[in-house]
C-alpha cells in the first residue's frame, strides 16, 4: 500500500517528481470499541497508530520530513526526542541513506524505542537531562551545521501527520464529534486540527495530559515532568501556542489524568478491548472515562504507539507467568484453575 505522501500529494506539499521516502506508513485502522463505548456511555472508536511501520504516528511525519531533508540536500537529521521521535527519525534516516542523530533523556527512554534507534543506525546520545533541554540544544545545532531538525518544530512533521485527521474522516464518513488524545510536545493535536480545517470540519479537540507533566492544563512549564507515560514526559510543548488554540477554536478543552488513571486504561484497553498501547497512548482513554468530551455522542481517541514500545512497564503490571510440570495433570490445574 502507498504510503500517506502518494495517497494526498495533492493535500501536501510535495510535487510529482520530488523524492520519497517512505515505509509505507499511514491507512492505520479505526476500530469500534464496545467494551469502552458500554463503559463511556458514547459510540467510541480507536484510531490505532501503532500500526505504523515503526510503531507510532510519528511516522506520518517524519516521511514528510526525511523527504524535505533530502529534497533540500541534507546528509544529516538529527532530533530530541522522549523515544518514538528517536526510532521513526533512525528508521526514515537509514531508508534514505542518511546519517541520524537523536538526543534522548538519559535513563528516561522505554527499552523498545531505544533498541529501535540502536538497530536502525542512528547516533544515540543520552543527555544528562530532560526532553526540553535536548531540543534546546538540538535546535541551537542545527542553527549552526548543515543538519536537518526533525522535531515536530519542523512543518513538515506537522504536514504528514495531518493526514491522520483525512483517514478517520473517511472511516467514519465526515461523522465525527469528538477526538481524544494524548498531549506532549503538542505537535500531534496541532497536526489533527490542522487536517480538520482542510477537510471542512469542526469536531472539538479534547487534549490530555499526565498530572506530572501537564504545563498546559497549568498555564506554565514544568521544570521536571514526571509521568510513567514516557512519551509525553514533555515539560514545555513546542507547540503549546497552536495546541491551545485547537482546542479553544474547536470548543474542546485540555485536562490532566494521573498516572494510575493511565495505567487503569492501558490495562483496560489490552484485557478489554485486545489493543496493546503504550502508557501515553491510553491518556486519551483516561481522559475521556475521567473527564468526558461534553456532548459529543461519535468520539474517536488516537492510541498514538503500540505497547511493545514499552515492554518493562507492560511486564510490571500485567499478570504474573504460572510455572508448569511437564504433566498434563499440572496443565489441566494450570489451564483450568
Amino acid at each position: 500500500m502507498p504510503g500517506i505522501i502518494e495517497r494526498y500529494r495533492q493535500r501536501l506539499p510535495f510535487a510529482h517528481g520530488d523524492p520519497v521516502v517512505s515505509l509505507g506508513e499511514g491507512s492505520t485502522p479505526l476500530v469500534l470499541a464496545p467494551r469502552l463505548s458500554e463503559r463511556a456511555g458514547v459510540e467510541v472508536w480507536l484510531k490505532l497508530e501503532g500500526a505504523n511501520p515503526t510503531g507510532s504516528f510519528k511516522d506520518r511525519g517524519m516521511t514528510c520530513a526525511v523527504s524535505a531533508a533530502v529534497r533540500e540536500g541534507a546528509e544529516a537529521i538529527v532530533c530530541a526526542s522522549t523515544g518514538n521521535t528517536a526510532a521513526s527519525a533512525a528508521a526514515y534516516a537509514a531508508r534514505a541513506g542518511l546519517r541520524g542523530a537523536v538526543i534522548v533523556p538519559e535513563g528516561k527512554i522505554a527499552t523498545g524505542k531505544l533498541a529501535q534507534a540502536l538497530m536502525h543506525g542512528a547516533r544515540v546520545i543520552a543527555l544528562r537531562g530532560n526532553f526540553d533541554e535536548a531540543l534546546a540544544l538540538v535546535r541551537e545545532l542545527t542553527a549552526r551545521h548543515p543538519i536537518a531538525l526533525v522535531n515536530s518544530v519542523n512543518d513538515f512533521r506537522i504536514e504528514g501527520q495531518k493526514t491522520a485527521a483525512f483517514e478517520v474522516l473517511e472511516a467514519l464518513d465526515g461523522e465525527l464529534d469528538a477526538l481524544c488524545i494524548p498531549v506532549g510536545n503538542a505537535g500531534n493535536i496541532t497536526a489533527y486540527w490542522k487536517g480538520f480545517k482542510e477537510a471542512g470540519v469542526r469536531p472539538r479537540l479534547f487534549g490530555f495530559q499526565a498530572a506530572g507533566a501537564a504545563p498546559l492544563v497549568h498555564g506554565a512549564p514544568v521544570e521536571h515532568p514526571e509521568t510513567v507515560a514516557s512519551a509525553i514526559r514533555i515539560g514545555n510543548p513546542a507547540r503549546w501556542e497552536e495546541a491551545m488554540d485547537a482546542m479553544t477554536a474547536s470548543g474542546g478543552a485540555v485536562a490532566s489524568v494521573t498516572d494510575a488513571q493511565i495505567l487503569e486504561a492501558y490495562r483496560f484497553l489490552a484485557a478489554g478491548e485486545g489493543i496493546f498501547c503504550e502508557p501515553a497512548s491510553a491518556a486519551g482513554i483516561a481522559g475521556l472515562l475521567a473527564h468526558g468530551a461534553g456532548d459529543a455522542r461519535r468520539i474517536a481517541c488516537v492510541l498514538t504507539g503500540h505497547g511493545l514500545k514499552d515492554p518493562q512497564t507492560a511486564l510490571e503490571h500485567a499478570g504474573a507467568v504460572v510455572p508448569c510440570a511437564p504433566e498434563l495433570e499440572a496443565i489441566e490445574r494450570a489451564v483450568l484453575g
